[in-house]
Formats: structure tokens, C-alpha cells, sequence
């Protein structure tokens, strides 16, 4: 991997305070099987469509249901734009922010192996105008944002850090998935992902939903407890957990070799339901463009 440039550790900046804090609410639109590693190495597409069954199509209309008037933002994994194309189309139709997950879920560490995951989606990408990106499983290393800004994206949203960080890697925004504030964090530069790691420096990543999984409504206490100090905490959903898909044989064998993951099974319909009644809240995209207007900044 290449050296990385200097000026993409530059510092974190704290939103603007009399910016309305909100909720930055994503969904990270991915395949069921996205969550087990043993299909990363599923490369052919008929297959992978196979998998799905159709499970990503069937969710959105009751997920966008369920946001009503409510806007997110959907990092969509690109191959279920290839599968159907509908999916995006709705998305955008019904007012949300598309963004780009990947475009075929696994870990992306290889920056050679992101370009040509970032190319794949390039035809739809290009057609709604998409700015911003979350790396798979909240994973990037500072090397992929200069690869992110040549490819045309004006923000990240890629690791975990304290809710209202904004961090500017070269001239790509990252909007951090919110944990806990730290006293001594080591500092923003990726990696910054869900690991025992980020546990020992006493920040604890309440926007994954692997957390709210585990917490439920308890993670409210600690969004409303951003909220009320003017920050706006982002938090990550999955189409799985807010449609569950069919219990089939193979699902229940991965779920049994794989329990650590029962978190992510956990049906969170009636969470984003008590959220949207008690929090505003806001896409990514908007929220930046919000908090670089207030600076005189304008977001590409």
C-alpha cells in the first residue's frame, strides 16, 4: 500500500453547535448473506442473485414504509443495482440519499481491489449522482480516500469516532459512524473499526447496529444524550433487520456456526419506529452540506 499523504490526517473539526442536531440515519443495503464470510469468495453473479432470492427487492417497499416521511441515507451495495435496478430508482424516487456501500460485500483492504470494486458501480453511480460512501464493515485504511476523492466522492462515512466529528481527508469529508467520546482517543486515522481495540480506548460504538442488537431501546439514553449537547449522532440499520428474511436451513446453519452474529438478527423495525417518533432525523449528505454551509463552504 502506498505511503499515505500527510495532509489526510489533518484534524477534526466539531460541527457548528447552533446546527439543529439530528439523528444521521443510514441503511447500509446489503444481501442477508452479506453478514457470513464464507460467501465473500462467491464471485458469480447469477449465484449471488440466487442467494438473495429476491429478499432485497421484497424489503424495500416495507422499509420505506416504515420511514414514511423520514429521509436516510441508502449505501447501496452495488451488484443489487445490477439485480434490480427498481431498488435505486425507488430509493431516490421516494426522496433518500444513495450512496455506495461496495459493489460486492467483503472486506475491501486492497486498494487495487477497491478501485475495481468502485468501478463496477460506476454506470449507476454516475446516473444518481452519488457523493458518499461507506466502506464494508466500517473498514477503510487512509490510502482509499484519495482513490474515493478521484473517483468523485465528496464524503466518507467509514469509521467509528465520537458523535459530531467531521474529519477532512484531503478533499473528501469523513462522517464518522458515532461511538462514545473518549478522553484519549489516539487520534482519527484509519482504521477505526468495531474491535476490542476501540473497546480498550473507552469508546463504545452505539451507531452499529450490532450495538443496538445488543442494547435495543437503551441506546436511546445515549443518543439523546448527544443530542442534548448539540452533536448529532449517525447510526448504521441493515435491510435484515428491519424485514427478516425466511428462516431457511441454510440461514439457520450459518446463524448456529456463526452466533456471535445473532445481534445483527435481531428484528430492529420497532427501534426505527421509536426513533422516528422521538428524534429528527437526517441523511449524511444533507447534514454535511448543512454544516459546510454555516462555515461558507460548499460541497461538491
Amino acid at each position: 500500500m502506498k505511503s499515505v499523504d500527510k495532509n489526510l490526517l489533518s484534524p477534526a473539526i466539531i460541527a457548528p453547535m447552533y446546527l439543529s442536531p439530528r439523528v444521521l440515519l443510514s441503511i447500509d443495503y446489503e444481501p442477508w448473506f452479506a453478514l457470513f464470510r464464507r460467501y465473500d469468495s462467491l464471485t458469480d453473479p447469477h449465484q449471488r442473485r440466487a442467494l438473495d432470492g429476491g429478499f432485497t427487492l421484497r424489503a424495500l417497499d416495507p422499509i420505506l414504509s416504515l420511514l414514511g416521511e423520514a429521509k436516510a441515507s441508502f449505501y447501496l451495495v452495488g451488484e443489487i443495482a445490477d439485480w434490480y435496478p427498481e431498488v435505486p430508482q425507488r430509493i431516490a424516487a421516494a426522496g433518500h440519499e444513495l450512496g455506495l456501500h461496495c459493489h460486492t460485500h467483503r472486506p475491501l483492504k486492497n486498494i487495487n481491489e477497491l478501485a475495481q470494486d468502485i468501478r463496477a458501480s460506476a454506470h449507476w453511480l454516475r446516473q444518481y449522482h452519488v457523493r458518499g460512501y461507506r466502506a464494508p464493515m466500517v473498514g477503510i485504511h487512509e490510502a482509499a480516500y484519495q482513490l474515493l476523492a478521484d473517483s468523485g466522492f465528496a464524503y466518507s462515512s467509514s469509521i467509528y469516532a465520537p458523535a459530531g466529528v467531521l474529519l477532512k481527508k484531503g478533499s473528501v469529508w469523513e462522517i464518522p459512524v458515532s461511538t462514545t467520546a473518549a478522553p484519549h482517543n489516539g487520534g482519527y486515522a484509519a482504521p477505526r473499526d468495531f474491535t476490542l481495540n476501540l473497546l480498550l480506548k473507552g469508546e463504545f460504538p452505539y451507531g452499529s447496529s450490532f450495538s443496538i442488537g445488543i442494547l435495543g431501546g437503551q441506546i436511546f439514553k445515549l443518543i439523546e444524550r448527544d443530542l442534548k449537547r448539540g452533536l448529532s449522532p449517525s447510526i448504521i440499520l441493515h435491510p435484515y433487520e428491519l424485514v427478516t428474511p425466511p428462516l431457511s436451513a441454510r440461514l439457520t446453519r450459518d446463524l448456529i456456526l456463526n452466533p456471535h452474529l445473532l445481534p445483527f438478527r435481531r428484528n430492529k423495525a420497532g427501534f426505527l419506529k421509536a426513533l422516528l417518533e422521538r428524534f429528527p432525523v437526517s441523511p449524511l449528505g444533507a447534514y454535511l452540506d448543512e454544516a459546510l454551509a454555516s462555515q461558507g463552504q460548499v460541497n461538491a
